[in-house]
């Protein structure tokens, strides 16, 4: 087993972008770009001229998967190759914003006729052939599908919860006029005057920055807010356990594609994911391709896939990945950190028992792209070991000496009776409400709940800035926020062993 590193092919416009963000990344490989200071800016101890150009972080938007909620199964291949093409669209923009940040501040047009404008006729066309392929098999595409063709400029600020607009202002003039209705806000010290993005970390990197971290001391116990992600055991109910050991990724086993989202489609992530369990995951794998593949769980009746982004230290080191898309070449850059601990669990229902889920069921929890998206699907959680009555979802923790970087994850429990994937990847599954109920039609199963932990060395924050930071993979237009973090599974269990989890479950059983 090692690093599945098969050789990519490269069609022509990717090998554009490829070479757009080798001139922003220089010589070292390291940096990805410097994507907020000015061409004009001068240094001279706090005061610094920046231009106007110079306000759009990145690029947000429409997430036009999540709007696809009824696209009939015989239209699915061709929808998701479209829907993997506006994902590239995004990168393209992206890496095309990053590296004319010059021309952006001597013409305040720029963004929107060069970036935006042309970015807004490519998704277009992409979202009219979605609507070809769902009526070609006799299904019926939105009616307001071109409206998600259309992006915004976007700062570098956190969505906030309950906003309707995903958490960001209106931004006129393509994005560019970001001074309406935004308050000034110095960002840990990170100058955001008149709304205009801070500067890099101090490495160049795509973020995090220095706001994106918290003292786990300064965060208070139970008081994580999003409704997703509740644990779903309890006193009642179904309370036992089922433990399954797999490994911590100890073969390498390394690819930028999603075999959920973008199944078929190479690079169809845009960052590194780690694997334990089943060793066949690829975007090419078919089902009976993981069903006859080998597994990293010491029960091998268990040939499931987990699967997450990898966390990075951005320390300069240059890893097997770092020229490669996915890696390197799209801003996730640094030193893969392997987990010490990965604790795979599934647990009961508060209300009453559990039914076995089925096998090759999808479930994505978290949101990679939560950044643009806002928070509806954000998930996942960083807390530090000795502390973990403390949860946090939008920060990475800072961690007292001895104490370790945990990431967990509670996945959906909650299954529609009927189906094992849903053409959103999110209609089939469900979480458990307040009082730990499923919603009408749905019916318990067995709660999947990852426990990540890192040795991680401590980022140092000075002067708003943050020194060799942590983040995970990413989309590189998400800017490495720590709520973009998420986690993804198929369920390879064989059905006796899926029965085994059922009956230690509901039987208050712990078992492994």
């Amino acid at each position: 087993m090692g690093r599945n590193t098969r050789k990519r092919r490269m069609p022509l416009a990717t090998k554009a972008v490829a070479a757009s963000a080798a001139l922003a990344l220089g010589g070292g490989g390291l940096v990805w770009a410097n994507f907020y200071a000015s061409a004009h800016e001068e240094n001279s101890g706090d005061n610094r001229t920046r231009s106007a150009g110079a306000q759009i972080a990145t690029i947000q938007c429409p997430d036009v998967g999540q709007n696809l909620q009824d696209v009939p199964e015989k239209a699915r291949a061709g929808v998701d190759e479209e829907l993997a093409k506006l994902d590239k669209q995004i990168t393209e923009a992206y890496a095309r914003l990053a590296s004319t940040r010059q021309a952006q501040a001597g013409d305040s047009g720029f963004v929107q006729n060069a970036i935006l404008g042309p970015l807004k006729s490519k998704r277009t066309a992409a979202l009219d052939r979605i609507g070809i392929n769902i009526q070609r098999v006799g299904g019926s595409a939105p009616n307001d599908l071109g409206l998600l063709a259309e992006c915004k400029g976007m700062a570098a600020d956190q969505p906030n919860a309950g906003d309707g607009d995903n958490g960001q202002d209106d931004q006129d003039n393509g994005g560019q006029d970001q001074d309406n209705g935004q308050d000034d806000q110095d960002n840990g010290g990170q100058d955001q005057d008149n709304g205009q993005a801070p500067d890099d970390n101090g490495n160049g990197a795509a973020g995090p920055f220095a706001d994106d971290f918290v003292d786990i001391n300064d965060v208070q116990p139970n008081s994580r807010d999003l409704p997703n992600g509740l644990a779903a055991n309890g006193d009642t109910g179904s309370t036992g356990s089922f433990t399954t050991a797999c490994g911590v990724n100890e073969n390498d086993l390394f690819n930028s594609d999603n075999i959920i989202v973008a199944p078929g489609v190479d690079n169809g992530a845009h960052h590194t994911h780690d694997y334990v369990g089943n060793q066949g995951n690829t975007a090419f794998a078919s089902d009976d391709d993981l069903a006859n593949a080998a597994t990293t769980c010491e029960n091998q009746a268990d040939k499931s896939t987990y699967y997450w982004p990898v966390l990075r230290l951005q320390d300069g080191t240059q890893e097997f990945d770092a020229g490669d898309l996915g890696g390197g070449a799209e801003g996730n850059v640094g030193k893969i950190l392997k987990a010490s601990q990965a604790e795979i669990k599934f647990v009961g229902n508060k209300q009453g028992d559990v039914v076995a889920m089925p096998r090759f069921i999808r479930i994505i929890t978290g949101d990679a792209k939560a950044f643009t998206n806002g928070l509806a699907n954000a998930n996942t959680s960083f807390s530090c070991t000795g502390f973990e009555d403390r949860q946090v979802t939008d920060k990475y923790v800072l961690c007292p000496e001895g104490s370790q970087v945990v990431r967990t994850s509670n996945f959906q429990s909650c299954w529609d009776g009927q189906n094992i994937d849903s053409a959103n990847h999110r209609d089939h599954v469900a979480f458990v409400q307040q009082d730990g109920s499923c919603p009408n039609g749905f019916q318990a199963i067995p709660q999947l709940q990852i426990r990540l932990v890192y040795d991680v060395p401590a980022p140092t924050i000075e002067n708003g800035q943050v020194q060799n930071p942590y983040a995970v993979d990413g989309f590189p237009e998400q800017l490495h926020k720590p709520i973009t973090d998420h986690n993804d599974f198929i369920n390879i269990m064989d059905e006796n062993l899926m029965n085994e989890v059922v009956t230690c479950i509901n039987q208050g059983e712990d078992c492994t």
